[in-house]
């Protein structure tokens, strides 16, 4: 068994600061303020309406961790950096920046999480709760756009339907996937717009609703599940299950994306720190072993659930089927 020196101890318990650095420059949206321009503190500070004195620290703090370059008194965001933190666009990880902002004010509250079981208080970035939900949604595009495709590869369908999936990130890679297929997106009423403008022009049917109260919208031959059912006990993803299960046709297929968790519950690495992620973000969530996704599918009334693919993060995809028969209305 491997020993850690103190040295690596305390490497650990002082990595939150580059996290709080970035974290900072992405609430403030600092990097956009630049563009490809060269700005002094003073200018960035008067943009900012923010202190002199802290805009400067943050500024060389920033430079310090190559995230951004100075020039005597002048600041300017790296070249290749522009594309990735500088806008709000293909290939931009700012949205994920500022969520992981969100995510780092409730992880400081795990000790007083962990003593009660509440999660910790949910806390408006300076973007306010618009903000903060608009960087929600472009973040789980800005880490699902780039694999997209390759995740549901050999998924194909007639007719998606896609819950939660408001980024519309899944709904496209399907449709380049399954040319003359449609989707039907279901989600809260606050993130259809968000899913229109990202889908104009597609295939596709929008329907607001609750997927923890409300009936999935049915016909589809293949319902996509990502990122949803870690953030779920597993009474609630049974009650989600059987949601999905009516709305399917006889036949049809539920694929879920998320981490599957080994039985030990220590592995991979990324489930067990998502576990943490869900103790201090919900009421109930955490990550799961096959067995519990398969005994809670089986429960709604799927059959022959499998790992289609393995993947040591959130890009797992387990599959399970309807019965062709349509089986019994699971209310």
């Amino acid at each position: 068994m491997s020993t850690m020196t103190a040295n690596e101890v305390l490497e650990l318990a002082r990595a939150y600061q580059p996290a709080c650095i970035l974290a900072a420059a992405a609430d403030l949206d600092l990097f956009q303020l630049f563009g490809t321009d060269a700005l002094t503190a003073d200018q960035i500070a008067v943009k900012l309406r923010a202190d002199l004195r802290g805009t400067t620290i943050l500024l060389d703090a920033l430079v310090a961790l190559r995230l951004l370059e100075k020039n005597f008194a002048s600041y300017r965001v790296p070249t290749e950096l522009v594309s990735l933190l500088g806008q709000h666009g293909p290939g931009s990880v700012l949205a994920m920046a500022q969520h992981q902002a969100n995510c780092l004010r409730r992880w400081a509250q795990l000790a007083q999480v962990v003593k009660t079981g509440q999660p910790a208080p949910r806390t408006p970035s300076i973007r306010g709760e618009a903000g903060d939900l608009e960087s929600f949604i472009g973040a789980m595009h800005n880490v699902s756009a780039p694999e997209a495709d390759k995740v549901i590869r050999g998924l194909h369908c007639r007719h998606l339907l896609d819950v939660g999936g408001g980024s519309g990130t899944w709904t496209l890679a399907f449709l380049r996937a399954n040319p003359g297929a449609t989707a039907t997106i279901f989600d809260l009423p606050a993130v259809i717009p968000m899913a229109r403008q990202r889908l104009a022009g597609q295939p596709v049917q929008f329907v607001a609703g609750d997927f923890y109260t409300d009936e999935l919208p049915g016909g589809a031959d293949l319902a996509w599940v990502s990122a949803i059912v870690h953030q779920n006990s597993r009474a609630e993803n049974r009650e989600l299950f059987a949601r999905v299960y009516r709305a399917l046709v006889p036949g049809g297929r539920i694929a879920i994306r998320d981490i599957v968790m080994a039985p030990s519950r220590t592995a991979p690495v990324a489930g067990a720190l998502f576990a943490v992620n869900m103790l201090v973000g919900t009421e109930n969530g955490g990550t799961f072993t096959f067995d519990e996704l398969r005994e809670d599918l089986e429960s709604a009334g799927f059959r022959d659930a499998k790992v289609v693919r393995p993947d040591a993060g959130m890009n797992a995809v387990t599959v399970a089927v309807k019965s062709p028969a349509g089986g019994a209305d699971r209310r």
